[in-house]
């Protein structure tokens, strides 16, 4: 990648990220995408596919092999609802309490410089589909996306995105066997009792007594149930109850969110979730309520595609296939269950001092840019020319 298009890329993700666009508020995002595709000379570009999605087409008709052969690229757009720690950051975000600090900013703009390099370049020919997709973070961007005939009213054999990590060496492309990352689900438990004065107890029926158990209790799934071989995780986030100091409530909430890399640990969680529930609420004479509400599948890579997206970054810059999965979820599986493709990690450089993603103080490595772009463009050529 030449200077004049890096620093191009590095003013646009620097844009994006001082003027964030939260899940299902990207629009503003999504009109940035195409006002710089168009730059490009990028012309077939459709928008609002799935709320704010923009998908755009490059086409290099030829001869031989690849002429008819087609490929997905993707880039997520949408920033979380995060106030940024940095006041002194030149780009930091104008939005209050909203900010990219996943680096789904870097997403987009490794993607407009794929967009850059392939119009370049004339060393391919087939169809690849640009897919900038909103919605990533809990909004089932990617669902949606689907469900509004993306891989129907853009066909493409093949996909293939990528997420920048903090604390692998950047520029570093890491490339996992099969599963990449976690599925995971969202759950709420409501335990219902009988309110009443805090100095009466006897005359109550402490719902808060069988969340706080259950706080504890919960954890004994992946401790004492799930194969120590596997990997699950439950986390308890959130607990609410009561109005008065001086009363015993009538209802108490906690909730979380449970990960797994393996659809029966997932079945296990769930199960035991509600007996564990259920028990709690009989000893303490309450009633429990236990919504599971599962979200994004494995993400899990495809072994022809794990392997050009292999061969792809070790054109580009170093790779690693020694990395294990992690339990974080990433809505690029529900493409992943509809085409083949892989999904890979690029390094963001150190996490220290707060740059891990989700962090007030997380900022994308704009030095990672070069090879993020150049990654998606081999990786679309390879596919491509691939029999």
């Amino acid at each position: 990648m030449d200077h004049d298009l890096h620093a191009a890329l590095t003013a646009w993700r620097r844009h994006l990220h001082a003027h964030p666009g939260l899940t299902l508020h990207e629009s503003e995002t999504a009109a940035f995408v195409v006002e710089k595709l168009k730059s490009l000379g990028v012309t077939e570009i459709e928008t609002g596919i799935g709320g704010h999605g923009v998908v755009a087409t490059l086409r290099r008709q030829a001869s031989g092999v690849g002429g008819n052969r087609s490929v997905g690229l993707r880039a997520d757009m949408d920033a979380l609802p995060i106030q940024e720690a940095d006041e002194t950051l030149p780009h930091r975000s104008q939005i209050p309490g909203v900010m990219h600090a996943c680096g789904h900013d870097g997403h987009t703009a490794a993607l407009l410089g794929a967009a850059a390099l392939l119009q370049k370049d004339t060393d391919w020919s087939g169809t690849v589909r640009l897919v900038f997709q909103p919605a990533e973070e809990g909004g089932a961007g990617a669902k949606k996306m689907i469900a509004d005939g993306l891989f129907q009213r853009f066909p493409m054999e093949r996909i293939f995105g990528w997420h920048n990590w903090p604390g692998l060496d950047a520029g570093t492309i890491a490339i996992h066997e099969r599963q990449v990352m976690a599925a995971g689900a969202r759950f709420d438990i409501t335990f219902d009792g009988h309110a009443g004065h805090a100095a009466l107890p006897h005359m109550t029926k402490d719902p808060m007594v069988g969340a706080g158990h259950a706080i504890v209790a919960l954890q004994s799934i992946i401790g004492r149930n799930v194969d120590p071989m596997k990997a699950g995780v439950v986390s308890i986030t959130m607990a609410a109850s009561g109005e008065a100091q001086n009363q015993v409530p009538a209802r108490a909430v906690i909730k979380g969110t449970a990960r797994w890399l393996e659809a029966s640990v997932g079945d296990l969680i769930e199960t035991r979730m509600r007996e564990i529930s259920q028990g709690l609420a009989i000893a303490f004479g309450l009633t429990a309520t236990v919504n599971f509400n599962r979200g994004v599948p494995v993400t899990s890579n495809h072994p022809a595609e794990r392997e050009t997206a292999a061969a792809a970054a070790a054109s580009v810059t170093a790779i690693r296939r020694d990395l294990p999965p992690a339990m974080t979820g990433e809505d690029f599986s529900w493409f992943l269950d509809e085409v083949p493709g892989a999904f890979v990690w690029i390094g963001n450089g150190p996490a220290e001092g707060g740059r891990e993603l989700h962090h007030p103080n997380y900022d994308f490595n704009d030095d990672v840019l070069p090879a993020a772009s150049g990654f998606l463009a081999a990786v679309a050529k390879r596919a491509l020319s691939e029999g």
